[in-house]
C-alpha cells in the first residue's frame, strides 16, 4: 500500500516539489540547505581560528591535514545516504511512504556499521595514515591526537549526516537547519573550553577542539532523533518498523550498487586532495597553513553549489518517482542559474575581503597570511565552474546514475588537476598547484555538460513497479507499490 499522504497533517514540513513553480521551489528549498552549509563552515571556521590563535600555526596544519583524511573516510561511508536519499525521493515522488522508510531503515543499518569499522580502522592506522601524506614533524604529534579523537566520533557524525540527507529527501530541508545550528552552537562553544581547560575542565589542547565536535554531533543526533519521534515524522520507524534497520537483500543490493560507486566518487575527491596535501606539504610549514586557511574560505565558496546541487538532486528524484520527466530538465537549468548568479556573487566577496576574511585565522605579520591571498586570487574564480558539475551530477544522480560521474571526476581529478601541477611546475613554481584548481574545474564541468546531453543516464532505474518489473520511471504510477531495481 502507498501509506500516509504525503501532503498529510502527519507529515510536518515536507513538500511536494513535483507540482508548481520550479524556480521558486528550488529556490526555498536550496536556502535552508545553504543555511546548514553555512553553519557548518561556520563551525569548521570558528575552531580554526580557536585552534590558530591558541595553538600556533603547527597546530593549524596538523587539523588541515586530519580534515582531509576525515573527508576521506567521510566518502567511504557517504554513498549509502545518497542512495538512500535518492531511494527516499523517488518514493516519496510516488507517494510510497513505506518504501522510503525501508531505504532509509536500511541506510541507517549500514552506515551505522560502516562508520564503526572505519572509525576503528581508523584510529589503529592514524600515524601510518599521516605519515604516509607527509605531515610536517611539528604537526605530526598533534595532528595525531586530534584525528584519534575525530575518528571516535565517527558514527554520530555520519548518522546525523544520513538523517539530515533523508529529510532532504522528503522535501524537508528546514528541520535539518535547525539540528546543524544546535551542533554548530555546542561545537563553538565547547571548543575553547576544552581546548584551554576553562573552568573544571583540562586543558586539552588540540584534541580538546575535535572532543567538542564528538559531543555536539552525540547531542545534535539524538536530540533529531527525539525531534522525529515527537513530530511523528514520516522516516521516524516506530514498532514492527524498526525491523527496516536490518536491510532486506533487494534493497542492499541496490545501495551497495548504487552507494559504493558514489563513495568512490568521493572517494577520488579525497584522495586527490591528499595528493594534492602532499605536494603542498613539501613548500613549508607556513604554505601547508596558507593552504589550510583558504580551504576554509573556499568551504563558504562552495556552499551555494553544494546547496542547489543538493536541492536539484531531490527535486528531480521526486520528478522521476511521480513521472514528470519534463520537470526535471527544467530543474536543471533553474538550478545552473541559481548556481552561476550566487557563486559568482560569493566570489566576488571573497576577493574583494580576502584580508580582512583570512587575517582572522592567524596572528597579525604571519607567514602564511600573504600566501594565503595569493592562492586566493589565483584559484578561487574555479568554484563557479565546480557548481555547475554539482547541478549536472545532481540531476543524473537522482536517477541513480552513478558510473559516469565517477569516470569525470577521476579524469578530472588525476590527470587534468594533478597532472597539471605537476607538469606546469617547470614553467609556473608553486603556482601550479593552484592553477590546477581552476583548470580542473573547468574540464569537470565540460566533461559534465556532455554527459548530461548525450549519456544514457535517463535509462537508470532505482525504482521500478512491482506489478511489471519493467525498468522504466514512466511506468512508475503515484501511489503503485515500487521495489528496488537490480
Amino acid at each position: 500500500m502507498a501509506g500516509p499522504d504525503p501532503h498529510s497533517q502527519e507529515a510536518p514540513r515536507q513538500r511536494d516539489l513535483t507540482t508548481g513553480p520550479i524556480g521558486p521551489a528550488l529556490l526555498l528549498f536550496a536556502l535552508p540547505t545553504l543555511g546548514s552549509n553555512v553553519l557548518q563552515s561556520l563551525n569548521g571556521s570558528i575552531n580554526a581560528i580557536w585552534v590558530g590563535r591558541f595553538l600556533g600555526e603547527g597546530a593549524l596544519a596538523a587539523t588541515s591535514n586530519a580534515n582531509i583524511i576525515m573527508f576521506l573516510l567521510f566518502g567511504a561511508v557517504f554513498g549509502f545516504g545518497m542512495a538512500a536519499t535518492i531511494l527516499v525521493g523517488q518514493a516519496w515522488g510516488a507517494r510510497e511512504v513505506d518504501a522510503a522508510k525501508r531505504a532509509f531503515g536500511s541506510a541507517l543499518g549500514l552506515v551505522l556499521a560502516a562508520s564503526i569499522l572505519v572509525g576503528a580502522l581508523g584510529w589503529v592506522f592514524a600515524p601510518e595514515i599521516l605519515r604516509a601524506l607527509a605531515t610536517p614533524e611539528a604537526a605530526f604529534t598533534p595532528a595525531l591526537d586530534y584525528l584519534r579523537v575525530i575518528f571516535l566520533g565517527l558514527p554520530p557524525s555520519m548518522l546525523l549526516v544520513l538523517m539530515f540527507m533523508g529529510l532532504r529527501g522528503t522535501g524537508d530541508s528546514v528541520t535539518p537547519l535547525w539540528f546543524m545550528g544546535l551542533s554548530v552552537l555546542i561545537d563553538s562553544t565547547l571548543n575553547p573550553v576544552l581546548i584551554l581547560g576553562l573552568g573544571p575542565m583540562p586543558r586539552l589542547g588540540i584534541a580538546g577542539s575535535a572532543l567538542a565536535t564528538l559531543i555536539a554531533n552525540l547531542a545534535a543526533c539524538a536530540g533529531l532523533a527525539g525531534w522525529m519521534a515527537w513530530r511523528r515524522m514520516p522516516l521516524h520507524l516506530t514498532g514492527a518498523e524498526r525491523r527496516y534497520l536490518l536491510p532486506d537483500p533487494a534493497l542492499v543490493r541496490t545501495i551497495l550498487g548504487k552507494g559504493l560507486p558514489i563513495g568512490a566518487q568521493m572517494l577520488v575527491l579525497s584522495t586527490s586532495a591528499l595528493a594534492m596535501v602532499g605536494l603542498v606539504n613539501r613548500h613549508g610549514i607556513d604554505t601547508v597553513a596558507a593552504y589550510g586557511i583558504v580551504q576554509q574560505l573556499w568551504g563558504y565558496v562552495q556552499m551555494p553549489a553544494m546547496a542547489v546541487g543538493a536541492a536539484v538532486s531531490a527535486m528531480a528524484a521526486q520528478n522521476i518517482g511521480a513521472r514528470r520527466w519534463d520537470r526535471v530538465a527544467r530543474v536543471t537549468v533553474a538550478g545552473l542559474f541559481y548556481n552561476g548568479a550566487i557563486t559568482a556573487a560569493m566570489v566576488v566577496l571573497v576577493l574583494w575581503l580576502d584580508e580582512t576574511i583570512l587575517g582572522l585565522f592567524v596572528g597579525e605579520g604571519s607567514a602564511a597570511l600573504p600566501i594565503a591571498q595569493h592562492i586566493n586570487r589565483v584559484a578561487t574564480w574555479g568554484f563557479i565552474l565546480f557548481g555547475g558539475t554539482m547541478v549536472l551530477f545532481g540531476t543524473v544522480r537522482a536517477n541513480g546514475a552513478v558510473w559516469g560521474p565517477l569516470g569525470i571526476l577521476f579524469l578530472s581529478m588525476f590527470p587534468v588537476r594533478l597532472g597539471m601541477a605537476v607538469a606546469l611546475e617547470p614553467w609556473l613554481g608553486g603556482d601550479s598547484l593552484w592553477w590546477s584548481f581552476p583548470l580542473g574545474s573547468a574540464a569537470n564541468v565540460a566533461m559534465a555538460a556532455a554527459y548530461y546531453l548525450h549519456g544514457g543516464w535517463r535509462r537508470g532505474a532505482l525504482l521500478v513497479p512491482e506489478e511489471t518489473g519493467e525498468r522504466s520511471h514512466a511506468d512508475v504510477e503515484p501511489g503503485a507499490a515500487v521495489r528496488p531495481a537490480g
